[in-house]
């Protein structure tokens, strides 16, 4: 979590790569405790606009939530939250990702929609935020590393 802006703006980093996996036998409860968690400490922190940065690279297929739990997580985040978000940037966005919110357009507000970027280096990135207070898990780092070596190999 970081802040940008003349204001307390917060910018919100959640990591993929760090959800349980979904072989777990109680993963339905620490979603739903999970959610629960993020939504009040959104509360907390949020009193001005604010950004959410979601990592996806390094992340198995097996840890990224499920489209009923992203619906229903949108469905829950009260009005003020959801007016105040000014962006929802995805980085390094994966083709399952970017069909689930395709095939879900059309039932999220245009609104929301016109709030989502994807980026796919966290070079882009940099060129968006302030990341002097934005904590980038190794593991994406590496990502991003290998990523951009295989790119400039081909």
């Amino acid at each position: 979590t970081g802040y940008y802006g003349d204001g307390l703006n917060a910018i919100i980093v959640f990591a993929a790569c760090f959800l349980p996996d979904s072989s777990r036998t109680d993963y339905n409860y620490v979603m739903e405790n999970l959610f629960l968690y993020v939504i009040s400490t959104l509360e907390l922190m949020v009193a001005e606009d604010y950004m959410i940065v979601y990592l996806n690279g390094a992340t198995p297929r097996r840890r990224m939530p499920g489209l009923g739990w992203m619906k229903k997580c949108y469905q829950m985040i009260d009005r003020r939250l959801r007016k105040n978000l000014k962006s929802f940037i995805i980085v390094h966005p994966s083709w399952f990702i970017r069909t689930i919110l395709a095939v879900t357009r059309p039932f999220i507000s245009s609104k929301f929609s016109s709030k989502i970027q994807y980026v796919n280096t966290l070079a882009e990135l940099r060129e968006m935020i302030p990341m002097e207070y934005v904590h980038i898990p190794d593991s994406i780092v590496k990502y991003d590393e290998e990523k951009c070596i295989k790119r400039r190999m081909r």
